[in-house]
């Protein structure tokens, strides 16, 4: 990959032109590399973008030379093009919305979808170097939409491709459930979930490995599994997103700040403010007990705990 680097210099007294610059260059992706020095990766877009701002720099009275740096360098120039900061703020942004989404009229709520969508297809736009962050907020942001979609027509079909399919918690009711021995975070999580939201009654088999498991047992969090990892077309759910969508828990903010943590830990991502107190926690937790049910007992407390702040926090004052 090539660079475009614009060097540009104005008369201090000329603040139009210089804030027109700025937004220019802003809405192009470029970063600063210093006062006055842009960088951008080359594309058809962007020369045409900083060659237009040349010559306004030109027309304004100042100077501005445009350069093509050539790919071949060690410079760690990807890394300065990181927003994943800025995706955690639009993710933030959608949870937000879908917390109050009962509470919102209908047509505020569209308007304010809307705007989250163009938030996102704007910051896609200037996503050189794309990582698991876009995929986890278009996922939410996609799962915000359909929300909406049913709400605004309740008869509409709302099934893809690229969904879980859709199950019945009332027939999995006492079921007997399986995963790897030595829980960790996704294994925690999901036995969590499947306890407190999905199979109250659930028993738990932990296995030394997944060949162990029996036919009656419905297995969570490994390959061949009924309830795993999902590789879908808008990017990878763990076990505990993937039991979330199959039983449509979705809807719950707090479970969806849950995910965020759980999904963090797991594969990476989107970095989650709670996730290293809950890693520790856990490891804590781990070093302590001697058995996975009681690992499961201590770290659900946890998880309990959690749940409820962040439901408190989704609550309306």
């Amino acid at each position: 990959m090539n660079w475009l680097l614009l060097i540009i210099t104005l008369p201090t007294e000329n603040a139009t032109a210089r804030m027109r610059a700025w937004r220019a260059l802003k809405a192009s992706g470029a970063v600063v590399l210093r006062d006055g020095v842009y960088l951008i990766p080359a594309s058809e877009h962007a020369v045409d973008t900083l060659t237009k701002v040349e010559q306004d720099i030109g027309d304004s009275g100042g100077t501005a030379y445009l350069l093509e740096v050539d790919g071949d360098t060690d410079y760690p120039f990807p890394a300065l093009f990181d927003r994943t900061g800025d995706y955690q703020k639009l993710a933030d942004d959608i949870m937000a919305c879908g917390a109050g989404f009962e509470s919102t009229a209908r047509s505020d709520l569209a308007r304010h979808v809307r705007k989250l969508r163009n938030a996102y297809d704007a910051l896609v736009a200037i996503d050189f170097f794309p990582g698991d962050a876009r995929r986890q907020v278009g996922a939410l942001l996609d799962a915000l939409e359909a929300r909406q979609t049913r709400a605004l027509s309740p008869d509409e079909p709302t099934g893809k491709a690229d969904t879980v399919a859709p199950l019945d918690r009332n027939a999995f009711k006492a079921s007997l459930w399986a995963t790897r021995k030595q829980l960790w975070v996704d294994r925690i999580g999901s036995a969590w979930l499947i306890q407190r939201f999905i199979d109250p009654q659930a028993r738990f088999l932990w296995l030394d490995t997944p060949d162990d498991c029996p036919s009656d047992a419905l297995g969570f969090d490994f390959d061949g599994a009924r309830f795993t990892h999902v590789e879908s077309l808008s990017g990878l759910m763990v076990t505990f997103e993937t039991l979330m969508a199959s039983f449509d828990l979705g809807h719950d903010p707090a479970l969806q700040r849950l995910a965020q943590i759980v999904h963090c830990l797991d594969v990476g991502g989107l970095p989650v403010p709670e996730a290293a107190g809950l890693e520790r926690l856990l490891a804590g937790i781990r070093a302590r007990t001697t058995d996975d049910d009681s690992l499961l007992n201590d770290a659900g407390r946890v998880f309990d705990d959690l749940y409820l702040a962040f439901r408190q926090e989704a609550e309306p004052a």
